[in-house]
């Protein structure tokens, strides 16, 4: 099929010597000053005409995976009405990243930051049976999420374009197996678009569900931490677990005893006093990984049936003292809630417990539940080993606990991954200490279960007409956020270099001179290899010199660069070459063409 080539003479195109002053990440730079995109406000950006050929191709990459397992592509609306976000709670959940609106007559609405809801209650309207199942649904659609900080261009807006499919099917088997053929197109996708990629266990977040995984794009800029044993196995941070202590015999460990430390309200100052006051008989100085310390937290649980306006609750979290509390991966262990610490009016409403000096006596089942104030429920984080012994605060005012044991002086209602992780702690699948990378997520896959179906009432009769639940998958890829990854990890200090599979063209033929002949014989290149099927940059431009020329060819970055010029005239040859400047041949003109098409077929 003949491809008609872009000239730069007509091309919708300007590109910029300098980086955009706002444009904090390689990609964001070059994408604007190649002419792919153009920033309207933050978080926000136009696609010209080079970006939508690299769009449309990104997302014809995924379509044709996609539909190879049998997806069936939709199209919703961006702008939803309230209620089915109500009924999944998730108006509220979202809190302030989610754009709301009225219309004229006062009714809510949303700008859709993702169409679970939708995708249910479709199928929920057209299907009944489950002879109707299993289906696999998808589109490729903009989001909106009032991201309180845009960055990085393309790979955290405010608006961006994003592929998510959603598998329905009568029973968990056949969700384990949509999920697993979802998973399957992703690497080849990724592969195909010529994107590193790490896959990580993941948690499910607002999303719901159980199993979950990230395809995380490993690169320096990304804002997710994740963690790599030497296995080659990756977990999220958020999603970590970690290994069980064994239990230790406390049965020569004394009694626990209440001492005095004044003026101990800190980690720091509680070692101190312990070494000055009260020396351990071993010889051994007390270290802040002697010392449990116990935070308290506000969790917001978000709306429910018995909680129409939602909830806040007060919980108490106990981790060794030399590890800080990471309140994301915290967090998590509360989802969908979300949590803070506490602030001093709770605690004032908590006469029991002392600042600086709470212990586990007035937390959790060491409460009686007959006392005046609420139960505070007491989880211990995952390092705490059954059986150690703490020092720990005493409920009074300059006083702390030593041998305190949990297990024998102490109980918790559950633990909990509170402590932040670091280099070295062992890896969940015990092959080794973790070492730990950046990575910007480019695609995420849930098994959601029954979520949404109970929530928004999905069922089918199955075998035995009965109505049953219908287990649901989700399956998101960014699209403009992969195509931003790509220009992240294929560029250098001369402007972007695209893949093949992502090229806005196949070659930038460049005419240069002032001679008429070196324009005559790029149109007879450029005609040549539109009627192969070429897809062709042709910079046509008179009067612009050869530098700028090779300088934009190399800013805009396609894969191979065909130059017609002074050894066109003198020779009859043009010169190929590859985007970085590599692999050099001069070849007679009229043989150019078909070296140009062998070329690319060898490209990556």
């Amino acid at each position: 099929m003949r491809t008609k080539a872009m000239r730069m003479s007509t091309l919708f195109l300007r590109t910029l010597r300098e980086d955009p002053a706002d444009a904090d990440v390689d990609s964001a730079k070059l994408l604007q000053r190649a002419g792919y995109v153009r920033k309207v406000a933050p978080g926000i950006f136009t696609w010209l005409p080079l970006g939508l050929k690299v769009l449309d191709k990104v997302q014809a990459v995924v379509r044709e995976e996609i539909n190879s397992i049998g997806a069936q592509e939709v199209h919703f609306p961006a702008l939803l009405p309230r209620e089915p976000y109500e009924a999944t709670h998730r108006w509220e959940e979202y809190g302030e990243n989610l754009f709301r609106l009225q219309d004229r007559h006062g009714a809510d609405y949303l700008l859709a930051p993702t169409h679970e809801e939708m995708f249910t209650l479709l199928v929920k309207d057209m299907y009944s049976s489950y002879k109707d199942l299993p289906v696999v649904l998808y589109q490729i659609q903009t989001k909106y999420r009032d991201e309180f900080r845009p960055r990085a261009g393309l790979i955290r807006g405010r608006e961006f374009i994003m592929k998510d499919a959603y598998s329905f099917t009568v029973d968990e088997e056949g969700l384990k197996k949509a999920y697993q053929d979802e998973r399957g197109a992703y690497e080849r996708i990724f592969k195909r678009l010529g994107v590193k990629y790490v896959i990580v266990h993941a948690v499910s977040g607002p999303m719901g569900g159980s199993e979950s995984e990230e395809f995380l794009a490993p690169l320096p800029i990304g804002e997710d931490t994740f963690a790599l044993a030497p296995s080659g196995k990756a977990w999220n941070v958020e999603a970590l677990t970690t290994p069980r202590p064994e239990p230790v015999d406390y049965a020569e460990t004394p009694a626990m005893q209440e001492l005095d430390t004044p003026d101990s309200t800190t980690i720091d100052t509680l070692v101190e006093r312990f070494n000055q006051l009260h020396p351990r008989e071993d010889g051994r100085d007390w270290t802040a990984a002697d010392t449990l310390k116990n935070l308290i937290v506000a969790v917001k649980h978000p709306a429910d049936d018995d909680h129409p306006e939602g909830w806040r609750e007060l919980v108490a979290v106990g981790l060794p003292g030399d590890r800080q509390v990471d309140m994301k991966r915290l967090e998590a262990q509360f989802a969908p809630a979300e949590i803070e610490e506490a602030s001093e009016a709770d605690l004032a409403a908590h006469p029991e417990l002392v600042k600086g000096y709470i212990g586990p006596r007035v937390l959790g089942p060491q409460r009686s539940d007959t006392e005046s104030a609420a139960h505070i429920r007491y989880f211990l984080d995952a390092h705490v080993a059954p059986g150690s012994a703490w020092v720990t605060g005493a409920d009074a005012q300059g006083m702390h606990l030593a041998n305190a044991v949990y297990g024998r002086d102490f109980q918790s209602d559950g633990v909990v991954e509170a402590a932040e992780v670091r280099h070295g702690d062992m890896s969940p699948d015990g092959s080794g200490p973790l070492s730990f990378e950046r990575g910007v997520e480019i695609g995420q896959v849930f098994q959601l279960g029954l979520k949404y179906s109970d929530a928004l009432g999905l069922k089918v009769l199955d075998r035995n007409g009965k109505a049953v639940p219908v287990w649901m998958g989700c399956y998101g890829i960014g699209i403009s956020r992969v195509l931003a990854c790509i220009a992240e990890m294929h560029h250098d200090d001369k402007g972007l270099a695209w893949p093949k599979a992502v090229a806005p063209a196949a070659v930038h033929v460049v005419a240069t001179g002032k001679k008429q002949e070196a324009f005559d014989a790029a149109e007879k290149l450029v005609a040549d290899l539109e009627d192969r099927g070429v897809e062709v940059i042709y910079d046509d431009r008179p009067k612009v010199s050869p530098g700028v020329k090779f300088k934009d060819a190399e800013l805009i970055g396609v894969p191979l660069v065909a130059i017609a010029g002074r050894d066109t005239i003198a020779n009859g040859t043009i010169e190929i070459r590859n985007r970085d400047g590599s692999d050099v041949q001069a070849v007679p003109a009229d043989q150019a063409a078909q070296v140009i098409v062998d070329r690319i077929a060898d490209l990556q």
